[in-house]
């Protein structure tokens, strides 16, 4: 089975709604390849490492969270810029990239398949443009502490993750938005949350956790933003009965 380019993008900006957000660069079509399209590789982030294992999966298609384009670059197509660009028109292949959007759909997105992943179920949205997850354990139960729920998370992404604040007392109410939303958190503890899960930690927001008694887990702005892309490409992808493959380019960060 195919589909063409503009049937594939009217498919995402359907299921993503691009114009209902402010963002940092362009949502959509960023790369334009061939038209027909049978293979889709999805993926965090539009890295060379990315682009070359679409190339080796032949690809027609990339849809990624983390696009090429952002707000204040120089517009110099040099360096890797030019590495990345060139690979994608060399072989004809078109990228798909939407942030902002991909973080905020209610079921697909990366906060709603994040929650998914760690058994949080979402009963409010708080934070700019709505980006951030309130809620609890989908089970009905709670942390016995920030320690146990710091654990939990480390064990669901595989990764070890910085834990701040709350030494003591249950957690109920868990705040969370993927990637790098440490500036969410004042509006999390402002939303009664007990715990704040997402990928980055900045200097401020130790002294806000240890002062306001709310834990903060930072777990990875990749390690967060893993599940998003996927679950999105592969349900457009089986709108149209395409191939999907998601290749996950570890990153540390």
């Amino acid at each position: 089975m195919s589909t063409t380019r503009q049937d594939l993008l009217q498919a995402f900006d359907a299921l993503l709604q691009p114009a209902r957000f402010k963002d940092y660069g362009p949502n959509g079509l960023q790369v334009e390849g061939r038209l027909p399209i049978q293979k889709i590789v999805s993926g965090v982030t539009a890295s060379r490492a990315l682009i070359e294992a679409a190339i080796e999966a032949r690809a027609d298609a990339i849809f990624v969270h983390h696009g090429l384009f952002w707000r204040g670059q120089d517009g110099c197509v040099t360096g890797w810029m030019k590495q990345r660009l060139a690979l994608l028109l060399a072989h004809d292949i078109n990228l798909f990239a939407y942030h902002l959007p991909l973080d905020a759909h209610p079921q697909w997105g990366n906060n709603a398949q994040l929650g998914l992943q760690l058994g949080l179920q979402a009963s409010a949205r708080f934070g700019e443009q709505d980006l951030g997850f309130m809620g609890a354990r989908a089970d009905g139960s709670s942390f016995a502490s920030a320690s146990a729920l710091a654990v939990h998370v480390e064990n669901v992404l595989k990764r070890s993750v910085v834990q701040v604040g709350k030494a003591q007392g249950a957690i109920e109410n868990i705040a969370w938005c993927s990637g790098g939303a440490q500036g969410y958190f004042e509006s999390a503890i402002a939303a009664g949350a007990d715990a704040f899960i997402t990928g980055e930690i900045s200097e401020p927001q130790a002294h806000y956790a240890r002062e306001m008694g709310v834990a903060f887990i930072a777990c990875g702005h990749h390690a967060s933003e893993r599940y998003g892309a996927p679950a999105v490409a592969s349900q457009v992808a089986a709108q149209f009965g395409l191939d999907h493959q998601f290749i996950d380019i570890d990153n540390p960060a």
